[in-house]
């Protein structure tokens, strides 16, 4: 089976991550014009990477300079590991630091050491950049990752890079495609003859051309007209593809770098979110409470104000901090999403961590919420079973554990709790799911049924093999079957054979059209067997009523 990932290039101003790139795909990811004038990437490149049959990889190469950090922290945003660049001749410098703070903070542990330009310096001193490198890294994810010296204009130890970029990426389990689309969007153009594009990294499930998502925070619905992987037209989008998406239904100008397409109900736009925080070793400044940050979420970044629940003050120094992020503007995420945290002025990064809550309201300061917000960072095995089916839709009790992280005895006693209180539903085959994933989709039928009772007054329903046609991304067909069988038993709606109506519809004439074709019915009953052409009784009649 083949697996698709995405791979970071990470490091310093002009340490040769692009060069090295280059001479990896073959690709010059400097594609601005003010990017090959200076010599210095600013927004992110992207470029397929070849090295085995199993593996489809994108490399991003994310830009080193300081005053383009933001763009960095979006490019790494999604990945499934980083090459760390560090330049033999100058070793680990400002930004490789901020860089390897920022990538332990959204949580990616897969990593490589590239030590690049080695022709420039004496062999002996090889040694030394070596040392200095593994002090750095230590106590980060980068610890134990393997070290590889090239040159990319000699070629020197590409061979060998390819073959730790293999054994780096075995390591990393392929992502999911069976969870719901998620895709945050970085950039935004249009395309003569075409309307509007975005890319992205595709983080979760899957999307097919022609398919209908929502862009959020904006709750607008558009419609997947054509899709590209790398330039090449594809008829499907799958979780870890560096994905370009030709949107029909939207300008240019109503989408921008931050908003996120989706394919379910579960995912939500918050404007204030409780989260675990963990700070840099040195801020530069305090931190007050309620002081004005900046967060990078995804490709989102959004101003607002942090709260504190236990001090009023952030000092310098390393540690752990449950609080609460007001933003000035939503932001679409869920529980687990990393974040970076950075102070807009004097700019520096002040830490990073994981999303627990985005339903959330304003606590009381004090210990007591700091308690709440332990329990929910842990999460409830009731929590974690409603997170891994709203993803999955349904999931047999195994597959639950599995995703979950609960034992077998964990999963077994909340599940049963649960079905207890109604708050999960056992299916057919032992499949469980949520009663709000049914409610969401009687909810959506009822107004797709109303819609076409309007249009089609005469007909007795909608076809349901056209139902489970329109719902096949966002719902399996089995649980679809379930739903449909279901809202029939509570009387929701009603099946006559193929055909699925609303409970109280039954057909009729179209609106103002009742009294010319009733007209038409009552001729053709007095004239009993011997009836003239239908044309010619509708057609007299209809003159009639004009």
């Amino acid at each position: 089976m083949k697996h698709t990932y995405t791979i970071g290039m990470a490091g310093h101003i002009d340490h040769g991550k692009t060069t090295l790139t280059k001479v990896l795909t073959d690709i010059d990811t400097d594609r601005l014009q003010e990017e090959k004038e200076r010599n210095i990437s600013i927004e992110p490149g992207f470029a397929p990477l070849s090295i085995h049959e199993e593996m489809d990889i994108s490399i991003i190469d994310v830009p080193g300079h300081e005053r383009f950090i933001r763009q960095m922290i979006a490019g790494v945003a999604g990945i499934d590991g980083v090459i760390l660049v560090v330049a033999a001749d100058e070793g680990v410098m400002p930004q490789t630091r901020e860089h390897l703070e920022i990538l332990s903070f959204l949580g990616i542990t897969h990593s490589l050491i590239a030590v690049t330009k080695v022709d420039r310096v004496e062999e002996e001193l090889l040694e030394l950049v070596e040392e200095d490198i593994r002090e750095e890294v230590q106590g980060t994810p980068f610890e134990q990752a393997d070290l590889v010296f090239v040159d990319s204009l000699s070629g020197k130890g590409l061979d060998l890079l390819k073959s730790r970029i293999q054994k780096m990426m075995k390591g990393v389990p392929g992502r999911d495609p069976k969870g719901a689309f998620r895709l945050p969007i970085d950039q935004v153009f249009t395309v003569h003859g075409q309307g509007t594009v975005v890319r992205g990294t595709v983080y979760e499930g899957k999307i097919a051309e022609g398919e209908t998502v929502n862009l959020l925070p904006a709750q607008k619905t558009v419609r997947a007209r054509q899709l590209q992987v790398h330039k090449q037209p594809v008829r499907e989008g799958i979780a870890g593809q560096r994905l370009a998406i030709n949107l029909g239904g939207i300008d240019k100008e109503e989408v921008e770098r931050g908003d996120v397409l989706v394919s379910a109900d579960h995912y939500v736009s918050a404007d204030t979110i409780d989260v675990e925080l963990t700070t840099v070793d040195a801020i530069k400044f305090p931190l007050k409470q309620r002081g004005y940050i900046k967060l990078h979420l995804g490709t989102a970044e959004v101003y607002g104000k942090i709260v504190f629940f236990d001090r009023n003050v952030l000092e310098a120094g390393k540690k752990r901090v449950l609080c609460q992020v007001r933003l000035d503007e939503p932001v679409v995420t869920k529980r687990g999403d990393r974040f970076i945290l950075r102070r807009p002025t004097p700019v520096e990064t002040i830490g990073g961590g994981m999303v627990i809550n985005t339903d959330t309201q304003k606590y009381k300061f004090g210990q007591e919420t700091i308690d709440k917000l332990e329990k929910d960072l842990e999460g409830t095995p009731e929590d974690r079973i409603k997170d891994v089916l709203l993803e999955y839709k349904w999931l047999r009790k195994d597959e639950i554990v599995k995703h979950s992280g609960l034992t077998a005895d964990e999963a077994e006693e909340t599940l049963s709790l649960m079905l207890d209180r109604e708050t999960v539903i056992e299916v057919k085959n032992q499949m469980f799911t949520l009663p709000d994933l049914f409610g969401n989709f009687m909810d959506r039928l009822r107004e797709s049924l109303e819609t076409f009772h309007t249009a089609y007054p005469l007909r007795a329903g909608k076809n349901k093999s056209e139902i489970l046609q329109e719902n096949k991304e966002s719902y399996p067909k089995g649980l679809l079957e379930h739903f449909l069988d279901s809202g029939i038993q509570k009387e929701l709606i009603k099946r006559n054979n193929q055909y699925i109506a609303l409970k109280n519809f039954t057909p009729h004439f179209p609106k103002g059209w009742e009294s010319r074709m009733e007209n038409v019915v009552t001729a053709l009953q007095r004239e009993g067997l011997f009836v003239s052409p239908f044309e010619e009784t509708a057609g007299n009649n209809l003159c009639q009523t004009i």
